[in-house]
């Protein structure tokens, strides 16, 4: 490949039309135009070569179980399979790469509110709306009256996402109670350690669908967004804070969880961020959240690929600290 000229980078993009390239891992320099198109290195023949880590956005290898930042693919045709996640949702696709890149870079509650910006701005979107347009989507089960149980023992106090009946997804009433039982448990001056769990057969599947969309105003969105942004609240409980997943941690529901200081999984549990397949980004805090867990490369593969990973993954990944009874 030739390298561009600052003008011939402009080809190098969604609006451009090119917004992903794959290129040699061990060859590729990233040149100095500023291109925007996604950078996905392959590493084709299995030697793990030394790179410029910054100079990809992902990094694939056919090496099984590589160390980080590598993402080990098995085939070299699913590295394909990436790059059209890429093509079917550029905007979306080059805004979360962007996102990772300039977070990486932030302390924590910066960098929720660069993401909720995103986000805002990619439910006015066109991706976002095909997709709103093809989904169909039936309204669940109504809320209960109080979506988070609050349970305390002596200096432990447990939260409990208490809608089973619709597998604890994130809705705007359940994000606001959990939000302030965390804050309320931030003010408490006996300072409690906490616990965040969820009723049912899984910790969460992330945010309520049928409600994806329904804001009129994305400018106030983004406000209320980060005000009441519960990883930002989990985050700042520090070492009190801990959260044991099962079953489900989707989107939101795995932001969330992985803004604790303390992460447990059942031997059952997986996790997984679907949001590019919707033209969206996380945004319940998760370009910051997770990437801070597991490093941006292999975030942008969860985001990209679509894939559950497991507790045995997530572990070696360091997205979860133990497995409950061992792995």
């Amino acid at each position: 490949m030739i390298t561009p000229d600052h003008l011939d980078a402009d080809r190098l993009s969604a609006p451009g039309g090119e917004p992903v390239l794959v290129v040699d891992a061990g060859r590729w320099v990233r040149p100095k135009a500023p291109i925007q198109a996604v950078v996905i290195g392959v590493d084709r023949e299995g030697a793990l070569p030394a790179v410029v880590v910054d100079d990809f956005d992902l990094l694939a290898t056919i090496v099984a179980d590589a160390p980080r930042p590598w993402v080990s693919v098995g085939s070299l045709s699913r590295v394909e399979t990436l790059a059209d996640a890429v093509r079917a949702n550029p905007i979306a696709a080059t805004i979360a790469t962007q996102l990772l890149r300039l977070t990486a870079k932030m302390p924590l509650p910066e960098a929720l509110t660069a993401e909720s910006f995103a986000y805002s701005s990619l439910l006015g979107g066109a991706e976002f709306a095909r997709w709103r347009a093809a989904a169909e989507i039936e309204d669940g089960p109504p809320t209960p009256a109080d979506p988070v149980r609050i349970a305390r023992d002596g200096d432990r106090l447990t939260l409990t996402l208490d809608d089973p009946a619709n597998r604890n997804a994130m809705t705007a009433a359940m994000r606001d109670a959990l939000y302030e039982a965390l804050a309320n448990a931030l003010d408490d001056p006996s300072k409690p350690d906490v616990l965040l769990r969820g009723a049912g057969r899984c910790f969460s599947t992330g945010g309520d669908l049928p409600e994806f969309g329904r804001a009129r105003d994305l400018a106030e969105a983004h406000l209320v967004r980060t005000l009441h942004s519960c990883a930002r609240a989990l985050d700042a409980l520090g070492a009190r804070g801990t959260v044991r997943v099962h079953g489900a941690s989707v989107g939101s529901g795995l932001e969330v969880a992985a803004a604790a200081h303390h992460r447990i999984a059942a031997r059952d549990a997986w996790f997984q961020l679907p949001e590019l397949g919707m033209g969206l980004v996380p945004g319940a805090g998760g370009t910051a959240t997770v990437a801070r867990a597991i490093g941006r490369h292999r975030t942008l593969w969860m985001l990209l690929s679509g894939k559950r990973v497991g507790a045995k993954q997530a572990i070696e990944w360091g997205l979860v600290h133990a497995i409950e009874g061992g792995a």
